[in-house]
C-alpha cells in the first residue's frame, strides 16, 4: 500500500512476515520436514503457538480461521488432535533440549473452552512438554467467555503470565454493529476477576476505526482504558482483508468502504498514544503502549521478530523452524484426519534466502519504531542504511524517519503508518503480489 493511500480499500495492510504468505507452497514441504527432524541451533530461542479456532460469533472484520456453532463432540475431537500434535512435536529433533521461552494460546477464542476443558488440555499437554520456565505465556480472551473459575484456571493451572483481553471498543452500539459477541458490561465483569487473579501482565486490545467510530466515542474509549489501567494496551488500525464479511459486501455489492480512511485512523491512534503517555505509559511499538517498560516485556514479539523458532500447532497455524517458514493445513477435516493417522498436518512452507531473512527482520523490527544498525551488521554483515539508501533518504525527506549515529528512528508520523512503509524493502518480485 502506498504511503499516501487514503481510503481503506479491501486488501491486507498489516505485515507480519516475509516473504508474503501467498508465496509459500506445498513444494517446499520437504524443507520444513528436514528442518523439524534435524537438531536445532541451541542458541535459537524456542516458542510454541497453540491455535484454538472456536468463537461464539464471527466478527464482521475477522479474517482468521475460526469456527462457530460447534458442539462439544467437535470441540473434543479437535482438542484430542491438538494433544496428539503436541505429542508428535515433542519428539521432534528440532526441540533439542531447549525449554520453551514463550508460549502463545491464540485463536479464534482460546477462552471459548470451558474451565474443565482448559484444565484437561493443560494436564494432557504437560504429559509431553512443559512451559514452567517460560518468560511469557500469553492467552487471548473474549470478555463474554470468561467466568471467575475460568480466570483462576488460566492463572493457576495453565500458568498464564500475559492475559490479552479483546475489548476492541467500549460502545455497545459499535460492538453490535461490527459483530462482536460481547458487550461492555462483560468487560467490567471480567475485569474484576482478572484483577483479583493477579496476572503479571494484562493487555487490552482496541481497534481504531471500527465501523461507526466517531471522535467522541474514541475519546471515551481511551478514557475508559486509562481508568482500567492495564499493564499494556494494543491498538490495531482496522483493515479489510479479502475474506471478511465487510470485504465481501464491498466487493460483491460495490458499496463504499464503511471503515474510516487511514489518516483518521492514524489520528485516533495518535490521540490514544498521547493520552496514554500523559497517563504514564510508554510507546513500545506501532501498536503497543506499556505502563512499566522495566516490568513488561514482549517475549513472543521480540524473539519471533529476531528469528526465533516457533513450533506451530493447531489448524492453519504459522511456524518457523531452523530458518524455514511453514503453515499447517487449513481444512478442519484434513487437519483432524492427518493427526488421527499419526502424521504432522503440514500444509505449505518456504525457505527464505539469507537476504530475505534480512528483509524480514528489518521490516518486523522497524515496527518497534527504530532499528539498531549494529545488530544487523553483527548478525547479517549488512548495513540496512546502505542496503536501502534510497528508501531511507525518501523517508527522512518526508519526515517519517530520522538517522542518528547507529540508529534509525521513525517519527510519530512514520510509526503510525509503519505497515505502509514496509513494502519498499521487499524484493521487486514481491512488491505487488497479494500478501496472503
Amino acid at each position: 500500500m502506498a504511503t499516501d493511500a487514503k481510503k481503506t480499500e479491501v486488501g491486507s495492510y498489516f505485515i507480519s512476515n516475509y516473504p508474503p504468505f501467498s508465496q509459500w507452497n506445498r513444494e517446499a514441504l520437504p524443507e520444513i520436514e528436514a528442518a523439524l527432524h534435524a537438531p536445532p541451533n541451541v542458541d535459537t530461542p524456542l516458542g510454541l503457538y497453540l491455535h484454538i479456532p472456536f468463537c461464539r460469533k464471527r466478527c464482521k472484520f475477522c479474517y482468521f480461521k475460526v469456527f462457530t456453532d460447534v458442539n462439544a463432540k467437535e470441540i473434543q475431537r479437535y482438542v484430542d488432535a491438538l494433544d496428539r500434535e503436541i505429542e508428535l512435536v515433542s519428539r521432534l529433533a528440532v526441540m533439542g533440549d531447549r525449554p520453551f521461552r514463550f508460549v502463545y494460546f491464540g485463536g479464534g477464542t482460546p477462552s471459548f473452552l470451558s474451565p474443565k476443558q482448559l484444565a484437561s488440555l493443560a494436564e494432557r499437554l504437560r504429559g509431553h512438554i512443559t512451559w514452567d520456565g517460560a518468560e511469557e505465556v500469553t492467552f487471548e480472551c473474549e470478555p463474554g467467555t470468561l467466568s471467575e473459575t475460568k480466570v483462576k484456571t488460566l492463572r493457576n493451572e495453565l500458568g498464564v503470565t500475559r492475559l490479552s483481553l479483546g475489548v476492541e471498543n467500549f460502545s455497545d452500539t459499535l460492538l453490535e454493529e461490527n459483530g462482536r459477541a460481547h458487550l461492555s458490561k462483560q468487560v467490567y465483569n471480567a475485569w474484576e476477576w482478572i484483577a483479583a487473579a493477579d496476572f503479571p501482565n494484562v493487555n487490552i486490545d482496541l481497534i481504531s476505526g471500527m465501523v461507526g467510530e466517531t471522535w467522541e466515542n474514541w475519546r471515551d474509549n481511551i478514557t475508559k482504558t486509562i481508568e482500567l489501567a492495564p499493564e499494556s494496551v494494543t491498538i490495531y488500525q482496522m483493515e479489510l482483508p479479502f475474506n471478511t464479511v465487510y470485504s465481501k459486501d464491498i466487493l460483491g455489492n460495490k458499496v463504499e468502504s464503511p471503515v474510516a480512511d487511514w489518516q483518521t485512523k492514524r489520528d485516533w491512534v495518535d490521540f490514544a498514544f498521547n493520552e496514554l503517555q500523559a497517563a504514564g505509559y510508554s510507546v513500545s511499538s506501532a501498536y503497543t503502549v506499556v505502563k512499566d517498560p522495566s516490568k513488561v516485556n514482549f517475549s513472543y514479539r521480540d524473539n519471533l521478530w529476531k528469528g526465533a523458532d516457533l513450533l506451530a500447532t493447531g489448524i492453519a497455524s504459522f511456524g518457523h523452524a531452523s530458518g524455514v517458514h511453514y503453515q499447517n493445513v487449513a481444512g478442519m477435516e484434513d487437519y483432524l484426519t492427518t493427526l488421527e493417522r499419526g502424521e504432522l498436518p503440514l500444509g505449505r512452507a518456504y525457505r527464505p534466502t539469507p537476504h530475505q531473512a534480512l528483509i524480514r527482520e528489518t521490516i518486523l523490527l522497524l515496527k518497534r519504531g527504530y532499528l539498531d544498525l549494529n545488530y544487523f551488521r553483527g548478525k547479517f554483515g549488512v548495513d540496512p542504511l546502505v542496503e536501502w539508501k534510497g528508501v531511507w533518504n525518501e523517508y527522512v525527506e518526508d519526515g517519517l524517519a530520522t538517522i542518528e549515529g547507529d540508529r534509525v528512528t521513525l517519527t510519530r508520523e512514520g510509526l503510525l503508518r509503519v505497515d505502509s512503509l514496509l513494502p519498499a524493502f521487499f524484493e521487486p518480485e514481491h512488491q505487488n503480489v497479494r500478501y496472503t
